[in-house]
């Protein structure tokens, strides 16, 4: 990296194209610049937890080219100090890392923009640091961006998203078992249904998570392949072949994660399946989250006019016009969450066949939306925990609406066919009496049979 003039707000960098005027107090330099310059699509940057594994990746990459003598201790040290000044210093910012989320396909503005702040701050020291020569050393923009993504998605499922969905099941399970006794009318259709616990309802939303864990669990061996050591196209080409596998062990080491090399360089390269199978465990979890949601929404209803089964916990004023008003704004945030991760998933489908020949070029968006989905289900699982845990059922209610459920004459029909039992149905409504007043009038049972066969406890 070569440091030219300086004027009062700028300084001219210079590299392989020529020179660029640079923001005086900028870490970054000529090639950054271009990319700030050329790709202003947006005002989304990649996330610094994204930023962070690059840096990581270069930090790493200093110690293992070390090792091998491709590095001097000087430069390598340098490398080294600088990734550290980085991560204790409050540096990894917008500021510093601005370039656009929609850029060059294989991230190579992003990988550069960390290669020039590395050699920034290493060069501070009276060893010259190119960021191409030593901080890039052994890798590409190619393996590079697509190795980060792999990070990422591993840190994020094992340190957060796997236990926020524990902690869920958790929940679910511990609310449900004090609801053991509560028993409602079920629905079909929206429709009054036969009845069920409340206990059983939420067992319902435990499992549907529960295969969701199992997947997340499971996906974690395949996200984990790292295509670093590929280089640009899978060869391997200007880097030593000792560097993949001493690379991923002395970052398992440094990290405590399951690592591995990439089984195939060219398919870490030039594809991204593991994630759109990450992407799509999301998808199904986030279809999960909004159909529990909704259904928190729809028996917290009313509270006078609509289900009223439950009251959510009031956690803000839910009008600016009608006071008292109280919205389930929770659930409502998270079915929107779960809109987003939905969407997201079509584009990182999208970008994932765009891996042409030996490289895929919609990198940077898919780091940028499977990051995003990945925080959102974490964070939606613990925002939707909390409301489930602090519900509370509306048993009266709940009691005088079973009793009222005209298809608890399901349980007469076997004993006294489809058409009686439909015949007691109607007129029980029509005529806005208990299935029991009704099947005492219409069949040869009696009341004492009827109310044993009809007995909502027994059947839930």
């Amino acid at each position: 990296m070569t440091q030219g003039r300086k004027s009062n707000q700028f300084r001219t960098e210079t590299d392989s194209m020529g020179e660029v005027k640079v923001p005086q107090d900028a870490l970054y330099a000529a090639q950054t610049q271009r990319a700030v310059d050329n790709f202003n699509i947006s005002s989304l940057t990649l996330p610094l937890e994204f930023i962070q594994q690059i840096i990581t990746i270069k930090q790493t990459a200093a110690e293992t080219n070390l090792e091998l003598g491709q590095l001097p201790k000087t430069k390598a040290q340098a490398i080294i100090k600088a990734t550290e000044k980085l991560f204790k210093s409050g540096l990894i910012n917008a500021t510093h890392f601005p370039v656009d989320v929609f850029q060059t396909g294989s991230g190579t503005s992003t990988n550069m923009n960390v290669n020039e702040v590395v050699a920034h701050i290493a060069s501070s020291t009276r060893t010259t640091i190119h960021p191409n020569d030593d901080v890039n050393m052994g890798q590409s923009s190619n393996d590079v961006i697509p190795t980060a993504i792999s990070m990422m998605a591993t840190e994020q499922l094992i340190k957060h998203l796997i236990p926020a969905v524990e902690s869920l099941i958790e929940t679910i399970k511990a609310k449900g078992r004090t609801l053991k006794s509560v028993l409602k009318t079920g629905r079909t259709h929206l429709m009054d249904a036969m009845p069920l616990s409340m206990e059983q309802e939420l067992s319902g939303w435990a499992y549907q998570i529960q295969l969701t864990l199992k997947n997340l669990k499971n996906i974690i061996s395949q996200v984990s392949e790292l295509a670093q050591g590929g280089t640009a196209i899978g060869t391997g080409i200007n880097s030593s072949p000792k560097f993949k596998s001493l690379f991923v062990e002395k970052l398992k080491n440094k990290t405590g994660l399951p690592y591995k090399k990439a089984g195939n360089a060219f398919a870490s390269i030039s594809g991204q399946d593991s994630s759109v199978a990450l992407s799509g465990i999301l998808n199904t979890l986030a279809t999960a989250l909004m159909k529990i949601s909704n259904d928190l929404r729809w028996m917290n209803s009313g509270p006078v006019s609509g289900l009223g089964e439950i009251r959510l916990k009031a956690i803000q004023p839910g009008s600016s016009i009608m006071p008292g008003k109280v919205n389930p704004v929770v659930p409502e945030a998270v079915t929107m969450a779960a809109a987003q991760i939905i969407g997201n998933h079509t584009s990182i489908t999208v970008g994932a066949q765009a891996g042409n020949f030996q490289l895929n070029v919609m990198l940077p968006m898919i780091a940028y939306n499977l990051h995003q989905s990945l925080e959102l289900a974490t964070n939606s699982s613990l925002h939707i925990a909390d409301t489930i845990k602090n519900f509370e059922p509306n048993k009266e209610l709940l009691d005088q609406l079973l009793n009222k459920n005209a298809i608890l004459a399901t349980a007469l029909a076997p004993k006294v066919g489809y058409e009686k039992a439909s015949e007691i149905v109607y007129k029980a409504r029509k005529e806005a009496r208990t299935i029991l007043d009704v099947a005492v009038e219409l069949t040869t049972m009696s009341e004492k049979e009827l109310s044993k066969v009809l007995d909502p406890k027994k059947l839930t």
